[in-house]
């Protein structure tokens, strides 16, 4: 129940912080997940733990091993939290002065609003004035080997209830495996991917697939390009690693882009900033929905109560703890048969193997 006396977005008083603690995690993924920038088996977390005097605050760091999805990686993100931002907040700053890291900063952003909210009495949804208890959820799916086995793998969640089905694609996957899952479900939401890998003189070639909407198909610093796709197809054209803050997005309006949002609150620099970029995309009538980074149990209830927020137009990526993890740090995440996933926080934080610092 939300505390009466705070309102949604209302400045919360800075908690005492008597400690910061860096934890690394390993956890297995229960399958390969592979996009065109590689192959994952495991996720390396990177996790920030505030110890405050009325309690703790926990913020997960989206960062990935490699720089291939953006240019933070896991290491140098633990590096920038460990030599600046932590040492900041200890010191009593919110703000380090450090450029660019906003996966970083994420982890240190929702950390501290964890940590404030739990003394207010408010949850996370409710603070960014979030009104669903149920959020709709979508799903990716990897490249995969053959048509049959992705064939198999979009089965399986179609079965589990999900919203929406985006398919990963690349430069030599073709269309044939998009149109076999079209003509297998004809009337399923179905979206691709490309993670900026399309040649754009082809993407004429996915217009008549029916897709719920083409994800990055240019590179994230094309917006040039990217708006003159958005023109020419029927589609609409989503940006994902274009949008890392409210000024990318006004920048894309501005040349005439129209199309969707995936709002990633870990890669854009953390819940506030996720924030602005969403009360501009609403105020442009800009369709958006929450995407997750392969999230524990922590970041996913930042997500989640994005995600409840009443101008998310389409399902979210958010998934249940088993998606990804035989074991999630926190109680377990559940989606429901009807594809929702219930709105609530995170919950005790149990830490199977860590490096601590």
């Amino acid at each position: 129940m939300k505390h009466q006396d705070v309102q949604p977005r209302s400045p919360l008083p800075t908690p005492e912080i008597l400690d910061a603690r860096l934890h690394r995690v390993t956890l297995p993924l229960v399958a390969p997940f592979v996009t065109t920038h590689g192959v994952l088996h495991q996720r390396d977390v990177l996790l920030v733990e505030l110890v405050g005097a009325e309690g703790v605050g926990w913020g997960e760091c989206a960062a990935l091993p490699a720089p291939t999805y953006t240019g933070e990686w896991v290491d140098g993100a633990e590096a920038v939290l460990r030599r600046h931002l932590l040492p900041a907040v200890l010191a009593g700053h919110t703000s380090a002065g450090v450029a660019g890291n906003p996966m970083a900063s994420a982890a240190v952003d929702a950390a501290l609003l964890d940590l404030a909210l739990g003394p207010a009495g408010c949850s996370l949804a409710d603070w960014v004035g979030g009104e669903r208890d149920r959020v709709a959820c979508a799903v990716a799916v990897g490249l995969e080997r053959s048509i049959d086995a992705l064939l198999a793998e979009v089965a399986r969640h179609v079965g589990a209830g999900y919203h929406r089905v985006k398919l990963k694609v690349g430069p030599s996957s073709g269309l044939d495996p998009v149109r076999a899952v079209r003509q297998a479900w004809p009337t399923l939401a179905v979206a691709i991917d490309a993670n900026g890998s399309l040649d754009p003189s082809t993407m004429s070639d996915w217009d008549d697939l029916g897709l719920v909407e083409i994800e990055q198909p240019l590179p994230p610093d094309d917006l040039v390009g990217l708006t003159e796709v958005s023109r020419r197809l029927q589609t609409p054209v989503c940006l994902d690693e274009s949008v890392g803050s409210v000024d990318h997005l006004r920048s894309a309006l501005a040349l005439g882009w129209r199309g969707h949002v995936n709002l990633k609150p870990g890669r854009v620099g953390g819940i506030h900033a996720a924030l602005a970029i969403y009360d501009l995309a609403v105020a442009e009538g800009i369709p958006l929905w929450i995407g997750g980074m392969l999230s524990t149990g922590i970041g996913k209830a930042v997500d989640v109560a994005l995600a409840s927020l009443a101008g998310v137009a389409l399902p979210s990526e958010i998934y249940p703890s088993s998606r990804w993890f035989d074991t999630d740090v926190t109680e377990p995440w559940g989606m429901a048969t009807d594809g929702t996933m219930a709105v609530r926080p995170a919950g005790p934080v149990h830490l199977p193997t860590e490096e601590d610092s």
